[in-house]
C-alpha cells in the first residue's frame, strides 16, 4: 500500500537540498536516510534520501543524485510516496496510519451519526479530519484528543465531542465580551450630548 509522507518545498542553499512538508508522523523512519520514495508525478523519481537535517524547525532532506540547486528546484511540488504494509501500524497505539482512518464512521458522544471520514488534512501545526456529512457537506475536525477522544478501530467509528456550531453552523454561541460590555457603557454615557465629564462653571457667574 502507498502512503503519501511529504511534499517537497523550495530549495535551500546550492549542493541539492530540498525543505520537505511533512505529511507522516513517522519522519525519521518514512524519510531517513537510505528510504526509497516514490514520486507524483512518477517521472520525478524514485527517490533515495541521502541525508536529512532540520533547520530552523523545517526538514531539509538531499536525495541522491540531486546535486545543485536547479536541480533541487526542479523537484518541487513533488508528493512522496512510501510502499508500507497494509497490516502495519504505527509503534504508538496514540498513532494511526491515513489509510485506517480514511472511510470510518464519524459519529457524536451519545452516538448520532455525524458522516464519513473521507480525508486527514496534515497541515504544518495541526492535523484536521475531514468529514463528509450525509446532506454531501464537509466539516474539518480538529484532530486533537479534546475534540476526537475516542478512535474505535474495531466498530470501524470515530467518536468525536466538537464544540458548538463546528457541525452545524446555526448551532453556534455568540459571547459577548467585556469590550462589548465596555463600548455599551461607553455609549450611555455620551447619551445627552455630553462626554460624561461635568460641565465647567464660570466663578464670576457663581457669584
Amino acid at each position: 500500500m502507498q502512503l503519501v509522507v511529504g511534499k517537497i518545498g523550495r530549495a535551500h542553499g546550492i549542493k541539492g537540498d530540498v525543505s520537505v512538508e511533512v505529511r507522516t508522523d513517522e519522519p525519521e523512519l518514512r524519510l531517513g536516510p537510505g528510504a526509497v520514495l516514490l514520486t507524483d508525478p512518477a517521472s520525478a523519481g524514485p527517490l533515495t534520501v541521502e541525508s536529512g537535517k532540520v533547520h530552523s524547525g523545517r526538514l531539509l532532506l538531499r536525495f541522491a543524485g540531486v546535486k545543485d540547486r536547479n536541480d533541487a528546484e526542479a523537484l518541487r511540488g513533488t508528493v512522496l510516496i512510501a510502499e508500507v504494509d497494509p497490516e502495519e501500524s504505527p509503534e504508538d497505539p496514540e498513532e494511526y496510519y491515513d489509510h485506517q482512518l480514511i472511510g470510518l464512521d464519524v459519529v457524536l458522544l451519545d452516538g448520532t451519526p455525524v458522516g464519513e471520514l473521507t480525508e486527514v488534512v496534515h497541515l504544518p501545526y495541526q492535523d484536521l479530519l475531514t468529514v463528509e456529512k450525509p446532506d454531501g457537506t464537509e466539516v474539518l475536525v480538529p484532530f486533537v484528543t479534546r475534540i476526537v477522544p475516542t478512535i474505535d478501530l474495531e466498530n470501524q467509528r470515530v467518536v468525536i465531542d466538537p464544540p458548538g456550531g463546528l457541525i452545524d453552523p446555526e448551532q453556534a454561541e455568540v459571547v459577548r465580551g467585556e469590550s462589548d460590555d465596555a463600548d455599551a457603557s461607553d455609549e450611555s454615557e455620551g447619551s445627552d450630548g455630553s462626554d460624561g465629564a461635568d460641565e465647567s462653571v464660570d466663578p464670576e457667574e457663581s457669584e
